[in-house]
């Protein structure tokens, strides 16, 4: 066939494409009320490193201290993440996961999910499954009634007073303000 005919033939079969079918979204918690999906999915990491910190993992935080292992980090993850810190806690999760901590996995893609609609929440799911996550075998049961810290984990630094009333003010004073 010369190149002249074929150059006809694939322009007269372009109009007659196959119409694309629509993409499959996931479905999201609370599809009615966004706002309170997201307060639902906040609560519910917040509530799961509730769980990781009353459990026995909170013993992980000894090891953890002296050796980088996963479940130590998955834990300490939990902490800054109950202050409210939650760019340290995906951190700490983030390593976890990567070592193969399927329950870091699980708790990122829930804070993803808290946090908007993305390919984030997706991912860490795939990933989390992909690690085996079952809330079964993965979720802590809590030993304890409420949270404490390991042994000897935190320890009060040496420091002068006025740098502690630095430390803890709630705003910063107004000359670094303007910088």
């Amino acid at each position: 066939m010369p190149a002249a005919s074929r150059s006809r033939a694939r322009s007269a079969g372009a109009g007659a494409a196959r119409p694309r079918s629509r993409r499959r979204r996931p479905t999201p918690i609370n599809p009615f009320d966004l706002k309170a999906s997201q307060s639902f999915a906040f609560s519910y990491v917040t509530e799961l490193c509730s769980t990781v910190l009353r459990s026995a993992e909170i013993d992980t935080l000894e090891a953890f201290a002296a050796d980088y292992d996963e479940a130590g980090a998955r834990t300490f993850g939990c902490l800054p993440y109950s202050l409210d810190k939650r760019e340290s806690a995906t951190y700490w999760w983030r390593f976890a996961a990567g070592a193969g901590d399927a329950l870091a996995a699980h708790l990122l893609a829930a804070h993803h999910a808290a946090t908007g609609p993305n390919a984030d929440s997706r991912a860490w799911t795939a990933f989390s499954k992909m690690l085996g996550f079952t809330p079964d075998r993965h979720i802590p049961q809590p030993v304890r009634q409420h949270t404490e810290l390991a042994p000897n984990f935190a320890r009060e630094l040496p420091m002068r007073a006025a740098t502690r009333v630095f430390l803890r003010h709630p705003r910063l004073p107004v000359g670094l303000m303007a910088r």
